[in-house]
This record gives structure tokens, C-alpha cells and sequence, in this order.
């Protein structure tokens, strides 16, 4: 499928290179670091969505408040450390690939879903016309894609992936639409396994 592998996953390049890197917010930098320190711990090749959608729950106080309340905050963050010790460990040694449309291939560290997540984020900032990328327009970038990590997540915890999209786009006071690039449908059902 043309997907670079890398045995670095602290690798600096694909969507972290410098030129994103001064278009993230304070809270979306520490969110990448958190995540790449995640799966460097966890020993997997890729950043993926699942760690991504594990550091915005814990570096990025916006993004936890479009939840409903904690009880959803604290099953998200139960079924995510559960990871290494059960939950996904079916994971482990593969590639995160959804399917999603574009997908971005060549950032070594970055499973295509993450990357394609990543530059979903980018561009719904750049839509909205804001100069830096925040842990909010990551979350719509993952809420958009039903068929990641991340989603899978947030179906097992019984999260309702629209409504929080919905919230994701008043928090942002915006009228974009952040599925632009995925080609997804927010209706659809449970992601894939």
C-alpha cells in the first residue's frame, strides 16, 4: 500500500515537521508530544488515532468539555489505558489504515490514519481562517473518520460521534465543515474492527 515504516516513532517529520509544528496550539504541541511518548512506551512503530485521542483527553481542557461530563471523559480514558493490557493489543504490529480518503502516506512515525487526521486538523484551522490548530479541530478531524482507532474507542464508550461533532463545531464558532477531505459520513455505523 506504499505506507513507509519506521522503527523510529519519535521520528520529527510528516505532520509535526516545522512548518505545523508553529501552526499548533500550545495544547495541540503538547498533545502530539504526549502521543509520541505514548507510543514509544507502548512499543508501537506508529503514532496512531487511539494515541492521539489519548493525550487530547489528557493535555487539552476544551476538548474534554465537549464531553457529556466526566463519566464519558472517564470510560474513554479507562477503555484507552487499557490498551497495553487487553483492550487493543489486537493492534499491536499493524498499521492503522481506515480507509479514509485522502489518505497521507509518507509520514514515517504516523499511521496513514493519524497522519490523514492531522492534516484534516490543519486544514479545518486554515478553513476557519485561524492561524494555529487547536486539540478541538483534532477531535472533529477524528470524529470524522469512523473507521480509526479512535473511533472505535469512542463507540466502545458510548460516545455518540455526531453529537460530539456537532459540539466540536459550536465550540470552534464556526460554520465549516471539518468531514471536508474524509469523505465520510458521520451517520455511519459502528467503525470496523
Amino acid at each position: 500500500m506504499g505506507v513507509v515504516h519506521s522503527s523510529a516513532p519519535a521520528a520529527r517529520t510528516g505532520p509535526t515537521a516545522t512548518a505545523a509544528d508553529d501552526r499548533f496550539s500550545a495544547e495541540l504541541t503538547s498533545v502530539v508530544a504526549g502521543a509520541r511518548r505514548r507510543a514509544v512506551r507502548d512499543g508501537d512503530r506508529h503514532i496512531d488515532t487511539a494515541h492521539l485521542l489519548h493525550s487530547l483527553l489528557e493535555a487539552d481542557p476544551a476538548v474534554r468539555e465537549l464531553f457529556d461530563g466526566g463519566g464519558q471523559v472517564a470510560r474513554l480514558l479507562g477503555y484507552l489505558v487499557q490498551r497495553s493490557i487487553g483492550y487493543g493489543l489486537r493492534w499491536q504490529g499493524s498499521v492503522e489504515d481506515s480507509g479514509a480518503v485522502p489518505v497521507v502516506r509518507d509520514a514515517a512515525g504516523w499511521s496513514p490514519a493519524a497522519a490523514t487526521a492531522m492534516e484534516a486538523a490543519l486544514a479545518r484551522s486554515v478553513r476557519r481562517g485561524e492561524p494555529r490548530t487547536t486539540g478541538v479541530d483534532l477531535l472533529a478531524a477524528l470524529a470524522c473518520d469512523p473507521r480509526c482507532r479512535a473511533a472505535e474507542v469512542l463507540h466502545r464508550a458510548g460516545v455518540d460521534r455526531e453529537a460530539l461533532a456537532a459540539r466540536a463545531e459550536r465550540g470552534t464558532d464556526s460554520g465549516a465543515d471539518f468531514g471536508t477531505g474524509f469523505g465520510t459520513d458521520l451517520g455511519q455505523g459502528a467503525p470496523r474492527a
